[in-house]
């Protein structure tokens, strides 16, 4: 267990600075993940007691500082080499459904785990004498490869822990059990902002795909968070990412053909790049992929050019196994990559001046592509030719 824990990034010197401390935990996550023989991601510590005074001498250990947050409990440790939490154990109960938790601290152990999401997460380890606490069925739980809330309330009091019941299922292959299945069933994130919602998402696109986002598909999950189009298919998917493996192509992929997205990814704060590329992918990739299959390469380049990457892999994975998933592989792979032997200089030079230089480098690229100007002075003069009578003057 904790050669497993070590190994987690920055885990050695946190755990060196931490030794001696009683009644100091690593719970979670950490815990679960070293049980079924992985190295976790990340350490969280929970201490009976007050985090800071023992994040302090942590700190002074490793030459770094703290920052404290005394309302919550919880203390940062910034070193070289390490980044840390340590929180104080504690309760939590929520005033409504989805708002913020009430804090309390002066919690046991036992207390504090009580207050997680899934049993499987609710496992302690003790550094002091490696002992193990939980709560009930959680080694069981474990074992089995279920996922199973702690109390019936558990999803109306904070329903984020449906996505974390999507992204845990897809990273561990575990199942809710079906008590947890019913109540998921019920369930909805109406009364959660579009912050947390959307933080939770994009942790869910780390996940793995398409997983992750099949199960989304679970009681209509998908469709309540983002969009009534919603349809997560995994050939899609599987083909997308294997054409551009990035996150927001397999959300794309979910929601091909899918209109008015823009103002819910400003609900889930998705950040403007990222908003566009999902967007114009879902709403352009259908009518691109019916045009691009079988294009040579002169004219390949010239449709796809102005295109988002993730775009043109979810137009290829539309049709897949045929012609335009052969094109976007070969534009994505290949095709934007080229590089004339010449620049705008040499137009520039020439007497071009304004968009007349752009429109000749792209007269110039599409020659190059279609075989007929190999070398810098074929493409200066496909480039000048294809504006014969604007530049020079």
């Amino acid at each position: 267990m904790l050669g497993l824990l070590r190994q987690a990034p920055g885990a050695a010197p946190a755990l060196e600075a931490l030794a001696g401390v009683d009644d100091l935990y690593v719970v979670g996550g950490a815990v679960r993940d070293a049980l079924l023989g992985r190295v976790p991601r990340e350490l969280d510590f929970v201490v009976e007691g007050q985090a800071d005074p023992v994040a302090r001498r942590a700190a002074w250990r490793l030459g770094g500082d703290v920052v404290a947050h005394d309302r919550f409990g919880t203390a940062t440790v910034r070193a070289p080499g390490a980044v840390f939490d340590i929180v104080s154990a504690r309760t939590e109960t929520y005033p409504e459904p989805g708002a913020l938790p009430d804090v309390r601290l002066g919690a046991s152990i036992h207390e504090d785990l009580q207050r997680r999401d899934f049993t499987v997460n609710a496992i302690g380890y003790r550094l002091g004498d490696a002992e193990l606490v939980s709560v009930a069925g959680a080694r069981e739980d474990l074992d089995a490869g279920v996922l199973r809330v702690l109390h019936e309330r558990s999803f109306e009091d904070d329903p984020t822990r449906l996505l974390r019941l999507a992204r845990y299922g897809a990273r561990l292959g575990f199942e809710p059990d079906p008590e947890t299945d019913a109540l998921a069933a019920e369930a909805t994130v109406d009364a959660v902002s579009g912050a947390r919602l959307g933080s939770e998402l994009r942790l869910l696109l780390r996940e793995p795909q398409p997983a992750a986002l099949l199960a989304l598909e679970r009681h209509g999950l998908g469709r309540a968070l983002l969009h009534p189009d919603f349809a997560a298919d995994a050939a899609r998917i599987e083909t997308a990412l294997a054409i551009l493996p990035e996150p927001l192509v397999a959300l794309a992929a979910a929601l091909v053909g899918a209109h008015d997205l823009a103002p819910r990814l400003d609900q889930l704060e998705f950040d403007a790049g990222s908003r566009r590329a999902v967007v114009d992918a879902a709403g352009s990739s259908q009518p691109l992929s019916e045009s691009i299959g079988g294009l040579p390469d002169a004219e390949l380049w010239r449709a796809l050019k102005a295109e988002r990457p993730e775009t043109v892999a979810v137009a290829g994975a539309l049709d897949r196994g045929g012609p335009a998933e052969a094109a976007a592989r070969r534009w994505l792979g290949d095709l934007r990559h080229r590089r004339l032997a010449i620049t705008g200089q040499e137009f520039v030079a020439a007497g071009l001046t304004g968009p007349a230089v752009g429109e000749a480098l792209d007269a110039a690229q599409a020659a190059a592509l279609a075989g007929e100007a190999p070398g810098a002075e074929e493409q200066l003069a496909a480039g000048l030719a294809a504006i014969k009578g604007r530049a020079p003057s």
